[in-house]
């Protein structure tokens, strides 16, 4: 089987093509073609030397994930739908702004997370991508819209790891796709450009500060154990105080000064005003240095089988308020593509009727063990 090059970073790319008998340069000058100019066909890198050219075509190939949809919600965003093998489907959401473009990339098929609130989760869990399944979603997405909008510019200036599954419990693979996000001979991003999404593994939080400090956002949920244990189980395993501590000890190497804390909104479970007072005395308290953070609410988006509600737009600004009047800034999250079932939480991949959820769920439990 040929090699799939997007599963390199560079420091990768550069051992391969040494392995090949090539210096380190050529290296860096496929990169570029393959992440900066998005050329697949290595016949057309014409920097590159013939015998190369021969070599790659030989033994490498840039493989891109099949297509199985794409829905284009009424207010500009754009859903995938891609195959990832046996049944598996990932999704990957494009949400443009008027001051930028954001991809929101999955890490898992599925998730071992099992929050009641994210469809993904309901799901269960299938496997971990590859790196090259990673970067997929971000060469496809950047080269199709730079054709699609008649630009060579760059279209995409934001990755959100928010997308289907945990980032931090895919460490591994995640760590290379995020350098190639960074790497000035790939895309290029800004480290506050880049942003990891996670439930709290704490050790994977601590790795990560070392290895590829990029901006954090914490999926919270809840400001106590018994509350977070029910919304999201991984709590049961770290928990906040424990979660606390690891996003104090991120913000010395954080591109960021804070930590954005995300809160879905959920009618009658957590949106009342003691929650958001206990949230304030978390984040806040009175012993303590408070936490630099922000939070950003999500009204939540409903989906088949939550046995969940939206909290009521009244109710959601009433608790910012509160958050507000503490000093805390505080974002409501605009929902974007819901038409299409592109919003956050509503992310499946479904791509048949699942008969082995039961399965699936036992070996959620099994990870959790």
């Amino acid at each position: 089987m040929k090699t799939n090059l997007l599963d390199f970073d560079l420091d990768g790319l550069v051992v391969w093509c040494q392995a090949q008998g090539e210096k380190k340069f050529r290296a860096v000058q496929l990169f570029r073609w393959i992440h900066q100019k998005g050329v697949a066909d290595f016949a057309q890198m014409t920097d590159l030397a013939k015998s190369l050219r021969l070599t790659l075509q030989d033994k490498a190939e840039l493989r891109a994930l099949p297509v199985l949809s794409r829905h284009d919600s009424s207010d500009g965003t754009i859903k995938w739908m891609f195959s990832v093998g046996e049944g598996n489907a990932i999704e990957t959401v494009f949400i443009p702004e008027t001051d930028r473009g954001t991809l929101c990339i999955s890490s898992q098929a599925g998730c071992a997370v099992g929050c009641p609130f994210c469809s993904t989760g309901a799901q269960g869990f299938s496997r971990n991508l590859s790196t090259a399944e990673i970067l997929a979603q971000l060469w496809f997405a950047e080269t199709s819209l730079r054709r699609e909008f008649g630009t060579h510019e760059r279209v995409i200036s934001n990755v959100v790891m928010m997308g289907m599954g945990e980032p931090l419990q895919n460490y591994s693979a995640l760590v290379p796709a995020l350098k190639t996000m960074l790497d000035d001979h790939g895309y290029g991003m800004s480290r506050r450009r880049v942003t990891v999404s996670t439930s709290g593994v704490v050790p994977m939080i601590q790795r990560l500060s070392q290895d590829c400090p990029v901006a954090l956002a914490v999926s919270l949920h809840a400001p106590d154990d018994a509350l977070r244990n029910r919304l999201v189980p991984l709590n049961l395993k770290y928990p906040l105080a424990e979660l606390l501590q690891a996003c104090r000890d991120y913000l010395a190497y954080a591109p960021r000064d804070f930590i954005t804390f995300e809160y879905c909104m959920l009618d009658g479970e957590n949106d009342s005003d003691a929650h958001a007072r206990a949230l304030i005395a978390l984040v806040r308290p009175a012993h303590d240095e408070p936490l630099p953070c922000k939070f950003n609410l999500i009204p939540f988006n409903p989906f088949p089988a939550s046995g969940l509600l939206r909290s009521p737009p009244e109710r959601v600004k009433a608790f910012a308020s509160l958050l507000s009047d503490a000093g805390i800034v505080t974002t409501i999250r605009k929902t974007r593509g819901d038409d299409i079932a592109a919003a956050c939480g509503q992310l499946a991949g479904d791509i048949q009727d699942r008969t082995d959820v039961a399965g699936r769920r036992a070996r959620t439990e099994r990870i959790h063990a």
